[in-house]
């Protein structure tokens, strides 16, 4: 275990050292340079983990206040990194505002109609269009059966996740966060607190207070407190493909079927929800779906698409939160030093960086004060009231 000795005690535990912990370490100690934080993480290579997995996107088009803020303020981090420089190292998120592009027929138009009347009160740049609008800008779609599209003109696109990730560990540890190499096995509890967690290297390390930020593995980390976090780890493939047809202006395309697909570099990526959803699937990707579901669907939106063709193919976790497909951010409501960042249902890495902040303010100061994140609290799963968001990708 770097950097401790056997039964080490300190302020602040991070179980998880993804984006989401990755960030929470560097705001705790970007705001308060005496707490001690211990950023546990048992693959510092990230191998298996969402956030190197990510097909790093960011939208501002969501439907609840509380998702549009948040993507709000980690795109204004995303566009200057003048914030996470190591010395002369300035870190090159290569974000691209290339727009998201949602396509309705007449059954999903209203929703869209709706989440516009959101988006643009809170100052998003999302234009609705209508079919000859989207044939005008983009040749190549095929709208013979769409009703609306909704676009965002700026402040969405896509970025290098895997080079916020590895800033935010690098920044994190020269402002002293401490990167543990190791799995937490088992937790120490007395009444309602969390005593002591044990390593796998037969290590114990006792914290004030403790943070799920174990993306997928959330649930599995909450049973070793005693308590339930409602977080599955669903698979998602990524296909990388070619096409020989220039396609000018391509979006982030999502489909009236649930498709998504973007441009990346010369290629582009995309993927589809898949007809087997069970939890915990291997980290293979499901090759097979695409000529049987996704392909089909593909060459009918964009006729080019006909010649596409698979260069190679990955397979990621949703830390899906089945509730409500919402993020849990804060307290939770039967353990009084433990606190949760997770099931962000596929958009947390874009959220990371704000979420990261708003997190650490609860945690130093008992209060949000950069993000008001009390709507994605942890009580709104006791009490069963869902915070629904409808425009949940995959």
């Amino acid at each position: 275990m770097q950097g401790y000795d056997q039964f080490k005690s300190v302020d602040i535990a991070v179980v998880g050292g993804g984006v989401m912990g990755a960030a929470l370490a560097y705001w705790l100690r970007r705001m308060d340079p005496t707490v001690s934080v211990a950023l546990i993480e048992r693959d510092p290579t990230w191998t298996y983990a969402s956030s190197a997995l990510s097909a790093a996107s960011i939208r501002q088009q969501f439907t609840t206040r509380v998702n549009i803020e948040i993507s709000q303020q980690s795109l204004a981090l995303l566009r200057s990194a003048d914030w996470l420089c190591v010395d002369d190292d300035r870190p090159d998120f290569c974000l691209h505002e290339g727009g998201y592009l949602y396509l309705a027929g007449a059954l999903g138009a209203p929703v869209l109609r709706e989440a516009n009347t959101i988006q643009r009160s809170m100052g998003a740049d999302i234009a609705l269009m209508p079919p000859e609008a989207l044939r005008a800008r983009f040749p190549w779609l095929n709208v013979n059966d769409l009703e609306l599209g909704s676009l965002g003109l700026s402040g969405e696109g896509w970025f290098d996740g895997y080079r916020l990730l590895t800033a935010l560990h690098t920044k994190a540890r020269q402002l002293g966060a401490q990167a543990v190499r190791a799995e937490v096995v088992g937790m120490t509890r007395t009444g309602r607190r969390i005593d002591t967690l044990h390593l796998t290297d037969g290590a114990s390390l006792s914290a004030s207070m403790v943070v799920n930020a174990a993306g997928p593995w959330a649930r599995a980390v909450g049973a070793m407190a005693g308590v339930d976090i409602p977080v599955d780890a669903c698979r998602r493939t990524v296909f990388v493909m070619a096409c020989p047809t220039p396609l000018p202006g391509f979006p982030l395309l999502i489909d009236t079927t649930g498709f998504w697909i973007r441009p990346e570099g010369a290629y582009y990526i995309g993927g589809i929800v898949p007809a087997d959803d069970a939890p915990n699937l291997p980290l293979e990707p499901d090759l097979d779906s695409f000529e049987a579901e996704f392909w089909p669907a593909l060459a009918h939106r964009v006729p080019a698409f006909e010649s596409l063709r698979v260069v190679r193919a990955w397979a990621g976790y949703y830390e899906m939160n089945t509730f409500d497909h919402n993020g849990i951010v804060g307290p939770h409501t039967e353990m009084d030093n433990l606190y949760l960042m997770n099931g962000f249902s596929g958009h947390g890495m874009q959220q990371a960086p704000a979420v990261g902040r708003a997190l650490a303010e609860r945690l130093l100061y008992g209060e949000f004060r950069s993000l008001d994140l009390r709507p994605l609290a942890y009580d709104r799963i006791e009490a069963g009231r869902a915070l629904r968001e409808l425009a949940i990708i995959g």
